[in-house]
C-alpha cells in the first residue's frame, strides 16, 4: 500500500560533494556496487568517469555489500533525502555458529558455537522479527555517540553500547539451506534496518550465532535492479554515450509522490519561493485529493519545479529544482 509522503527527515550526513569543474549534470545513476569498495569509492569513481560537478549518494552500503547504489547528480541532490527514507530489499547469507564485532565476515571473531539450525527451526522464529521491531545497530556504525562516529570509537576500542531503535521489517524470509554452516534470506523493511543486526539477533534467538557474510541491496526506494549499471559497463558506456544520455531524471526519485501540474506562473512564483493558493475555483479539482500537510512534486512542463507542501490551502515550496 502507498503510504502519503511526508517531508523526510534531513539526513544524518552530507552525501554530495560539489567541485567548481566538471559537468552541470542532473539525475540518477544506479550503479551496481561491487564488493570491497566503499559507497564513497563508487561515487568517487562514477564523479572522474562522467566528469560530474556535483554527485552524492542516496544511502551508504557496507565495503562488503554489493547491489543498488543510488547516485544523485546536481539537482537530484534535493531529492536524495527521499530514497534514503524509501523502502528496501535485502538478500544476504548468514553465517552460523560465529559472532563477530562488525556482525559481519570482516569483523574480529568474538564466540563460536557448535550448534546448527535446522529449517523448521528458523522458520518458527522468523516471526518474532516481522512487524515494528526494536533493534540495536552494529557498533561499526555511522550512529554518532557523544559527537563521534560509532565506527571510530569501535577502532579505538572505546566504543560505548548503542540505543535500541524502532525499525520496520515487512518481510524475513528464509529463500535458502545450501549448507549446514549457512542461510540465505530476503528482507523487505523500511528506514533504518541494519541487516546485520538481523543477522546477528537471529542466531543468538536460534541459540547458534551467526553473522552476516554476503549482502546484496536488491532494491532501494523507487529503483530496482533493472536500473542498475555496472561500473565496467558504465566505463565502456562512457565513450560511445554523452553522459546526460545514462542519468534517470530526477523526479525518479519522488515516485510515491503526487505529481501537481502548474501554470507558467504559478510555477514561477514557487520558484521564488512564494506560496501559491489553491483555493480557487480553478485549482479544485488538481487538490482533490490531496490532505493538510501532503508533499507533492510540482511540475510544469514536464519537469520537477519544487517538491512543496500542501497546508492551509496553499502550496508551499520546500526544494526547488532549478532545471
Amino acid at each position: 500500500m502507498r503510504r502519503r509522503a511526508r517531508a523526510p527527515a534531513r539526513p544524518e550526513e552530507t552525501v554530495a560533494k560539489s567541485r567548481t569543474k566538471g559537468r552541470p549534470l542532473n539525475g540518477w545513476l544506479v550503479v551496481d556496487k561491487p564488493s570491497g569498495m566503499t559507497s564513497t569509492d563508487v561515487v568517487n569513481r562514477v564523479r572522474r568517469l562522467l566528469d560530474a560537478r556535483k554527485v552524492g549518494h542516496g544511502g551508504t552500503l557496507d565495503p562488503l555489500a554489493t547491489g543498488l547504489l543510488p547516485l544523485a547528480f546536481g539537482e537530484a541532490t534535493k531529492t536524495v533525502a527521499y530514497v534514503m527514507d524509501g523502502d528496501k530489499t535485502y538478500r544476504f547469507t548468514v553465517r552460523w555458529g560465529q559472532a563477530t564485532d562488525s556482525d559481519d565476515a570482516e569483523g574480529a571473531l568474538l564466540d563460536e558455537r557448535a550448534e546448527r539450525p535446522d529449517r523448521a527451526a528458523i522458520e518458527a522464529v522468523l516471526p518474532r522479527f516481522v512487524g515494528e521491531i526494536d533493534q540495536v545497530p552494529p557498533i561499526y556504525s555511522a550512529i554518532k555517540v557523544d559527537g563521534q562516529r560509532s565506527y571510530d570509537l569501535a577502532r579505538d576500542g572505546t566504543a560505548k553500547p548503542l540505543s535500541a531503535r524502532k525499525v520496520r521489517i515487512d518481510r524475513f524470509a528464509l529463500v535458502d539451506l545450501p549448507d549446514p554452516d549457512h542461510g540465505v534470506f530476503e528482507v523487505d523493511c523500511g528506514k533504518g534496518a541494519y541487516m546485520r543486526s538481523l543477522a546477528r539477533d537471529l542466531g543468538e534467538a536460534l541459540g547458534c550465532l551467526g553473522h552476516i557474510s554476503q549482502l546484496r541491496r536488491l532494491a532501494v526506494g523507487p529503483f530496482t535492479e533493472k536500473d542498475a549499471i555496472s561500473l565496467d559497463t558504465l566505463g565502456a558506456n562512457t565513450d560511445s554515450a554523452r553522459p546526460e544520455e545514462l542519468l534517470l531524471p530526477v523526479e525518479t526519485a519522488l515516485d510515491d509522490i503526487p505529481a501537481l501540474a502548474l501554470t507558467e506562473a504559478e510555477a514561477s512564483r514557487l520558484k521564488s519561493g512564494q506560496a501559491i493558493s489553491m483555493l480557487v475555483r480553478s485549482s479544485a479539482e488538481r487538490i482533490r485529493h490531496l490532505e493538510p500537510g501532503d508533499i507533492v512534486c510540482a511540475m510544469c512542463g514536464g519537469k520537477p519545479v519544487a517538491i512543496s507542501r500542501f497546508e492551509a490551502g496553499e502550496l508551499r515550496p520546500i526544494r526547488v529544482i532549478n532545471l
